[in-house]
């Protein structure tokens, strides 16, 4: 039984042994390890084995890409303006060995660093300037930072400026600005709009006016033409009844007759009467006959 025990007792030390000794290093990580102190190797994804008692594990390392949201830090701008802003990181790290001996905290010294480097670059830009150049800031921010973190074993990827955080006093003014500035472009949106509706009225106008006046002119011109085919019909029909009268070879009774109609017409009015002789040699007849009418003019 004793035996048995320490059997059990001898399998449990060696598997715990080698669970110790054996290490599975996982998708994406590194591991560093020293010997006797000094840096040995840095073991990358797979199966590595540990010499018991003279190796260590240093260092257990990400190789994913890191993000890191530091706090807001105050700054201030050129033209002495404090404000507050805080950036986001994206970092990666490229060299295990570098990132675990290069400097005492890694995050800590990132984080200083891109503080000081903010106030750098903010130093050198007014107000306006810095809520307009993020993309510069960013720029400069990235290729600072990744200069200075090579000696750590830090690649920066991308470096954002998330917010900028100005006074109350000067967040109150830039807020009157924008109110403004809305309202101005509303009443020239305003004024256009009544400008435009003003033109689109009038040349709606316009264009009535030379449509009421283009079916004016078609209708007088088409009356006219109304007319004058009427009185063309008319005198083609009397030209038609005269030749038809001088084909029939009329005898002079009958002229006399015709002549006594219309005299007949002209003497139907109440005003002056005009009388047309039917044969200009009957000089007299014609004189005889004024007078008879000037007779009864003067009766009536």
């Amino acid at each position: 039984m004793i035996k048995f025990i320490f059997v059990v007792i001898l399998i449990l030390i060696l598997f715990g042994l080698l669970g110790y000794l054996v290490r599975i290093v996982p998708q994406a990580s590194a591991y560093v390890t020293e010997r006797l102190g000094a840096y040995h190797s840095t073991w990358t994804t797979g199966v590595h084995i540990m010499v018991p008692f003279f190796d260590r594990i240093a260092n257990k390392v990400t190789l994913k890409e890191i993000v890191k949201d530091f706090d807001p830090q105050p700054v201030i701008t050129k033209d002495n303006v404090t404000m507050q802003i805080d950036t986001v990181v994206y970092f990666q790290i490229t060299d295990p060995k570098l990132y675990t001996y290069g400097v005492v905290g890694p995050i800590t010294a990132i984080e200083n660093l891109t503080a000081t480097t903010l106030r750098n670059i903010i130093g050198d830009l007014e107000l306006d300037e810095t809520l307009t150049s993020r993309d510069i800031i960013n720029t400069k921010m990235r290729a600072i930072l990744d200069e200075a973190t090579d000696p750590w074993g830090i690649k920066v990827n991308r470096v954002e400026v998330k917010n900028i955080i100005p006074p109350r006093d000067i967040q109150e003014a830039m807020e009157k600005q924008m109110r403004a500035e809305r309202e101005r472009r509303e009443s020239i949106l305003r004024a256009e709009g009544e400008k435009k509706s003003a033109i689109l009225t009038a040349e709606g106008e316009k264009e009535s006016l030379i449509l009421r006046a283009d079916a004016k002119k078609a209708a007088m011109i088409a009356e006219a033409e109304g007319k004058a085919e009427a009185m063309e019909r008319i005198y083609e029909a009397q030209a038609r009844g005269i030749e038809m009268i001088k084909n029939a070879n009329p005898t002079k009774e009958y002229l006399s007759l015709k002549s006594l109609e219309t005299y007949e017409k002209l003497a139907d009015g109440k005003s002056t009467k005009i009388i047309v002789p039917s044969e200009l040699q009957n000089m007299a007849t014609t004189l005889t006959n004024v007078g008879e009418l000037l007779s009864v003019d003067k009766k009536e």
